[in-house]
């Protein structure tokens, strides 16, 4: 399961917001659904020499495990549970199944050792679920804002209010959440949108740190 583990600051509860005073921001991306802003995703993130933490299903990379390997080359890999069930209607055991199925999935996928970070599927954490996923080994990392671009153009989402949502959530140690999907057919507007959040974090006297530092129990 997840090595190495998480320091104590990240354990015992939800992370919404990283444990330091300094003006630095994290950008997440889940990966759920289909892959349409993947390579614009990662072609900005190259271009900017900035690194993200991609968080996919257990089904997703065994659907698309160059994707994943393409995704864990450069950047973090957490769990983002294998079939993306509501947590909190599940069983210990049940909890406990999900997480290592993403896990061996993931790993075979990537090639790679996935970080000690789960994020619940749709945000619904109790204190019990969040025990379980403590106990495997994983900090349970959450987010400071989502920037609701998976809602896309029909749910009334544009590339503008996705970069005012991540622009307004900007504080120290503040995590972005975002997808490199979309439910449906239309546009990946949080790829669209990714050039214009960073320059805005940029332009706030922010910089995006990588999640990988904050295994260091001494990073704050």
């Amino acid at each position: 399961m997840a090595e190495p583990r998480p320091p104590a600051a990240l354990l015992g509860k939800e992370i919404r917001r990283l444990p330091t005073t300094r003006k630095v921001v994290a950008l997440t991306f889940n990966a759920a659904w289909n892959e349409s802003g993947v390579d614009t995703v990662l072609t900005e993130l190259r271009r900017r020499r900035i690194a993200a933490t991609f968080f996919p299903t257990g089904a997703f990379a065994e659907a698309r495990p160059a994707v994943v390997r393409a995704m864990g080359a450069a950047h973090g890999l957490g769990n983002h549970s294998y079939s993306h069930p509501y947590f909190d209607s599940l069983s210990t055991r049940e909890r406990q199944r999900e997480v290592r199925r993403a896990d061996s999935a993931i790993r075979t996928a990537a090639g790679t050792e996935p970080l000690p970070f789960f994020r619940f599927p749709y945000s619904s954490t109790t204190q019990a679920s969040i025990a379980d996923v403590n106990a495997l080994g994983y900090a349970a990392i959450e987010f400071t804002a989502d920037t609701n671009g998976y809602l896309g153009p029909n749910r009334g989402m544009t590339v503008d209010r996705v970069v005012e949502r991540a622009r307004a959530a900007l504080a120290p140690g503040a995590i972005i959440q975002m997808h490199v999907g979309s439910p449906g057919a239309g546009p990946v507007l949080d790829a669209e949108a990714l050039p214009r959040i960073v320059d805005e974090v940029g332009r706030a006297g922010y910089r995006v740190v990588d999640l990988r530092d904050f295994l260091d129990p001494g990073t704050t």
